[in-house]
């Protein structure tokens, strides 16, 4: 593997790939390119580990390592078990593959899957008489297939767990939003630590934990204890010492307030021991507050939220969505607010025209991320004409 000019691939959810690839320019990537769903670019060694343990909206980062052509699966077969396999993998070592088919040749994952395991073990058992274990849940290396039409590609996967594992997540609630995909609505939603922020319906308190890290330059990874490139035959453990201590050094303090509201007991309680366990008890505030009789008590404030769904949790859809813009025009004037809905009539029962909406997906399910501007005296919000 050339380590000093690696293709890099950076997987995240639809909709965060300009976000992504403005997070990979700022951390040194070149020939940076937004793609489906992924953002690709060059880097060597010590940049991939920058990436893994600083960039907020990455779920996987993979190298690859081969790409074939195969029109059937012995051709398949063939092309993989002449690849030297003991390039990325130690005899000793287990190893895993994902698979993902898009072919019409090809059509069974599985089968597929299971065609490259007998292709590395065979390899393996012919040029040292070994053969290497498969270990689904924890492997030491794990390859990723992905076949588009006639295309095979073999990546090797230099995360691991995948990356909205921050480590700090201890309890949830009912449906807690993607560390990924709240890092990405905070910063479309422009949040740069400065000023203020509140989450009214903060749940297990995802949005303020990630609201914070930015806020404090804290890396996204700076919680998990372990990658899967520190497997890989070429781990420089000194460099990614030096890259952690670098990141490390630019934390800055904070001096603005991060305020969540809940009228749920178990959710307050679940939010308390996330952030206890992400050692943020002194900037991050949560109270049993409910929304719609607050008023606004911080100066700048920007305002991002994940309302309870009505496909997750009880909820009377209308009514509550009217009292988010009533609450919205009463009570947070001069206020920029985001909130994500899977329903996507939500901006005609709030009653007031968003003005910005942005696609995303919320796991499989398709959401509008909603921003709304509040202005006092002359610049009203417009209303939603019926």
């Amino acid at each position: 593997m050339n380590t000093e000019n690696l293709q890099i691939q950076i997987k995240t959810f639809f909709g965060l790939e300009g976000v992504l690839a403005e997070e990979v320019k700022k951390l040194g990537g070149k020939k940076v390119e937004a793609k489906n769903r992924a953002v690709t670019c060059e880097g060597d060694l010590g940049f991939l580990y920058k990436l893994n343990y600083s960039c907020r909206t990455a779920l996987k980062i993979i190298i690859p390592i081969l790409e074939f052509k195969a029109f059937n699966e012995s051709k398949f077969y063939d092309k993989l078990f002449k690849f030297e396999w003991d390039q990325f993998l130690e005899k000793h070592q287990s190893f895993a593959i994902d698979a993902t088919v898009n072919s019409e040749r090809f059509s069974h994952s599985q089968f597929m899957t299971l065609k490259m395991k007998d292709a590395i073990v065979d390899y393996f058992q012919e040029k040292y008489n070994i053969r290497p274990n498969v270990n689904k849940d924890n492997p030491d290396i794990k390859f990723h297939l992905h076949i588009d039409r006639e295309l095979v590609t073999i990546s090797l996967d230099s995360s691991g767990d995948p990356l909205f594992k921050r480590g700090y997540r201890k309890e949830q609630t009912v449906a807690p939003i993607n560390e990924v995909l709240a890092s990405g609505m905070l910063q479309l939603a422009g949040w740069d630590g400065k000023g203020n922020f509140l989450d009214p319906m903060c749940g297990s308190g995802t949005l303020l934990i990630e609201a914070a890290m930015i806020a404090m330059d804290l890396p996204a990874q700076i919680f998990r204890k372990e990658f899967a490139f520190q497997n890989w035959k070429n781990y420089d453990e000194d460099l990614f010492q030096k890259i952690k201590e670098f990141r490390i050094n630019r934390v800055k303090e904070f001096t603005g307030k991060i305020v969540g509201y809940d009228m749920d007991a178990r959710a307050l309680n679940a939010a308390r021991i996330n952030i206890e366990a992400a050692e943020m008890e002194d900037v991050i505030e949560v109270r049993k507050q409910n929304f719609f009789e607050s008023e606004k008590d911080m100066f700048p404030l920007l305002m991002v939220f994940n309302p309870p769904y009505d496909k997750r949790i009880s909820i009377n859809d209308d009514d509550f969505y009217k009292k988010i813009g009533d609450t919205f025009k009463q009570h947070y004037p001069n206020t920029l607010a985001w909130l994500i809905s899977g329903d996507l009539d939500a901006p005609k029962k709030i009653g007031l025209r968003p003005s910005r909406k942005i696609k995303l997906f919320n796991g499989k399910l398709e959401t509008r991320f909603l921003q709304y501007e509040m202005y006092d005296g002359t610049k009203k919000v417009h209303k939603i004409k019926e």
